[in-house]
């Protein structure tokens, strides 16, 4: 069964009716490229580190040029289409064409899912019907809060009374995934209940909280902190303490980003799952792994379980995938070991991770470990504890063979 994204292009800020205040996209300056893993070995930069990761687009794709890409891939595709999905920069709800799009997919006669929109472009209740009989299945809805007054100050969404019907038509009939930034002092507290209290009594399946992000070590690495001045942000232990109450309190799936999922007890669930740690391989060798300020104690217990003599480095950034080369010129070189391991998804350019981490002199080897080492909450709320949990043994036993194969 294969599964079909159609990219329709957009600019966070300029086709979603403007930036949300709370947006991460928000203030982004003109940032030479950053590095990752896609980078060719002599030349730092990339399409993904340079455009991709500011979701840079010129604007929305022509709904013809939509089409023809379409058609053009299901030539390739020689199994059925188990899924189709509608993403791009831009929100989809703000697309000119949209019904012409939705109808047009709906040709497929495949499931169709909206990875993501605020549900500002709705400005009819009544899109919400033809959405259904068009094969809608999924959606992936920010909502903020219920309250009109909310969204229209912080979502700058000209109808929220439509766009909040249009959300309570679509959980009554398919599965909505909604979701919302929390800013201390606006959303939070009394008002975020009553948002969970809104989704679960119309049938929504569950609520991704995600905390938001105002300095360069929460996320911002893209030269635009703060996105509100003077905006206080939950510390990691009270956003996760927010996500473990409202949890307990719903019956609808509750999970929050960077912490936590309570269901499924990830990021690394296996760390309370003695016998499935003691199933995967034992270090034999020593290195240095390096992580963000969230993985590390995780990190750290995983390991030690597996036989230690690894050390794991927290750098200043809250999430792995986020470290930059800058975090890592912040590192002390002489607390490294000769082998050093960075997240698989780190947004530095090998080359240069190597010259900042041999600057004392000694020769080390830098190498990257496994894409993901565990599920956050926007992965986890679509799988079981099972999945969780066989895809962190798969990247555990992955990173201790890259250790041991490498290690000193």
């Amino acid at each position: 069964m294969a599964h079909l994204t159609v990219d329709i292009g957009g600019r966070p800020g300029l086709d979603c009716r403007g930036f949300c205040e709370y947006c991460y996209f928000r203030n982004v300056k003109e940032t030479e490229a950053l590095g990752c893993r896609y980078c060719p070995p002599y030349q730092k930069g990339c399409d993904y580190c340079s455009r991709s990761v500011k979701e840079y687009y010129t604007g929305f794709r022509d709904l013809r040029d939509v089409a023809d890409d379409v058609l053009s891939r299901l030539q390739l595709v020689t199994d059925d289409i188990s899924r189709v999905t509608i993403s791009g920069g831009g929100d989809p709800s703000c697309y000119p064409r949209f019904t012409d799009l939705v109808e047009l997919l709906s040709s497929l006669e495949a499931p169709l899912h909206i990875g993501y929109t605020s549900g500002k472009g709705f400005d009819d209740p009544a899109i919400a019907d033809l959405l259904i009989d068009c094969g809608l299945s999924e959606v992936s809805f920010t909502v903020f809060s219920v309250r009109p007054e909310l969204r229209k100050k912080y979502m700058h969404d000209p109808t929220p009374e439509a766009s909040l019907a249009v959300l309570e038509r679509l959980c009554g009939e398919i599965e909505v995934y909604a979701a919302t930034v929390v800013l201390p002092g606006v959303n939070d507290g009394p008002v975020l209940e009553e948002t969970c209290e809104w989704l679960e009594e119309r049938g929504a399946k569950g609520l991704i909280a995600m905390r938001f992000a105002n300095r360069r070590d929460q996320g911002l690495i893209l030269r635009n902190a703060p996105v509100i001045e003077g905006q206080r942000v939950h510390t990691i232990d009270e956003f996760r303490d927010i996500v473990t109450g409202l949890s307990s309190r719903h019956g609808m799936k509750i999970s929050g980003t960077p912490l936590w999922d309570p269901e499924i007890g990830s990021p690394f669930a296996i760390r309370n799952e003695p016998d499935l740690l003691a199933k995967l391989p034992r270090l034999a060798k020593k290195a240095t792994v390096i992580s963000g300020l969230v993985a590390a104690p995780f990190l750290k217990a995983i390991l030690d379980a597996c036989g230690g003599g690894v050390d794991v480095v927290a750098v200043e950034q809250d999430i792995a995938c986020l470290i930059t080369i800058d975090d890592l010129s912040a590192v002390d070189p002489s607390c490294l070991r000769r082998l050093v391991v960075l997240p698989g998804r780190a947004f530095v350019y090998d080359r240069e991770a190597e010259t900042v981490l041999t600057r004392d002199g000694k020769e080390r080897q830098v190498i990257r470990g496994p894409d993901s080492l565990t599920a956050d909450a926007e992965t986890s709320m679509g799988m079981t504890r099972n999945q969780v949990l066989h895809l962190e043994m798969e990247a555990f036993a992955d990173l201790v063979r890259t250790i041991n194969r490498y290690g000193e």
